[in-house]
């Protein structure tokens, strides 16, 4: 099975017939690589939080082609969810959404709520819409990585996870790099769940209103766990400062430490030079973490980007993998 290239016609075929006989499809999108089933089979949905070990609690979010696809699965599109679907789809943006009766159960955790998003990626899209033919409206499709590790960005990525035994359609380095950005629409105001690469005041803007933070009464969403997205390192988040006084200190010998900075000294070995760009590290921060962990480092340092609107997406990354 393994690796196919997602350019081709006959790999779109193949996986769509997979996914119509309740298989399970790796698929590349723009934000990450994608553990796809058809959303509307619990029982292929289920492979997916088997595969991954993840809980069956954890909601997933559904891929469609567009606004007319996300119908089947939702109750209604209020004003707020119109809004960013007109604004970001395709695009990075997942949309909460009260789920329509029957549908996607499995997919959602049970829960009354239903979380949506229109991929950009091209080979997203052709097997999404050979999948429309088929009479599938959408694809269930959390990141194809083991739950709470790191994200995979690259067909590879996906293969070093889980093997040969799963179809894996290669269609590049993930362009963005994080996951979509999320926000609940099923209650009387916005909430961001999850920032991403589109910006809070990108998102307020498309919406007309100023965003509300989570609370008690927001829908539960994929991704948004205190610890998340860890590589098998353990990760420091360091103030500029910090990681230069650290750094000083230690030999340039030093083994079972790599340093993503920018600022650090190239002295040290495993030094990953970080970009200035947000969007940068977001398109490459997942690759290195897994690089880090390939070259058998114990501690991995980070320093802390700006706290800035621009930066939010990349940080709220960083905080759930350095969390205990």
């Amino acid at each position: 099975m393994s690796v196919l290239p997602g350019s081709s016609a006959d790999a779109i075929e193949q996986a769509a017939q997979r996914l119509k006989q309740g298989g399970l499809v790796a698929l590349p999108t723009e934000t990450v690589y994608g553990l796809a089933a058809r959303a509307d089979d619990d029982a292929a949905v289920a492979q997916i939080f088997a595969t991954k070990g993840r809980p069956s609690d954890h909601p997933l979010i559904v891929h469609v082609l567009g606004r007319d696809e996300a119908l089947a699965f939702a109750a209604e599109l209020n004003d707020a969810a119109e809004r960013l679907i007109a604004a970001f789809w395709p695009g990075p943006v997942t949309v909460i959404v009260r789920r329509a009766s029957g549908r996607a159960a499995a997919a959602a955790a049970g829960l009354p709520t239903l979380a949506l998003r229109c991929p950009a990626h091209a080979v997203a899209r052709a097997v999404l819409t050979r999948c429309a033919q088929l009479g599938i409206s959408g694809l269930a499709a959390p990141s194809a990585n083991r739950f709470g590790h790191v994200s995979p960005t690259t067909a590879a990525h996906v293969s070093d996870e889980f093997g040969e035994s799963l179809m894996v359609l290669d269609g590049g380095a993930s362009e963005l790099g994080i996951e979509s950005a999320i926000v609940d629409c099923s209650g009387a105001a916005p909430v961001l769940l999850r920032p991403g690469v589109i910006t809070r005041e990108q998102l307020e803007r498309a919406l007309g209103v100023a965003l509300h933070e989570p609370d008690e009464r927001s829908a539960p969403a994929p991704g948004t766990l205190d610890s998340h997205y860890a590589p098998r390192a353990t990760l420091r988040l360091m103030s500029s400062r910090e990681m230069k006084e650290a750094l000083q200190v230690l030999p340039a010998t030093i083994k079972g430490l790599a340093v993503y900075s920018r600022s650090a000294p190239r002295r040290h070995p495993l030094v990953r030079v970080m970009p200035d760009d947000p969007l940068a590290v977001a398109q490459e921060l997942f690759a290195v973490l897994r690089m880090f962990d390939d070259q058998g480092v114990k501690l991995i340092w980070v320093e802390q980007p700006p706290d800035t609107p621009q930066w939010e997406g990349v940080n709220d990354r960083l905080q759930r993998a350095a969390a205990p």
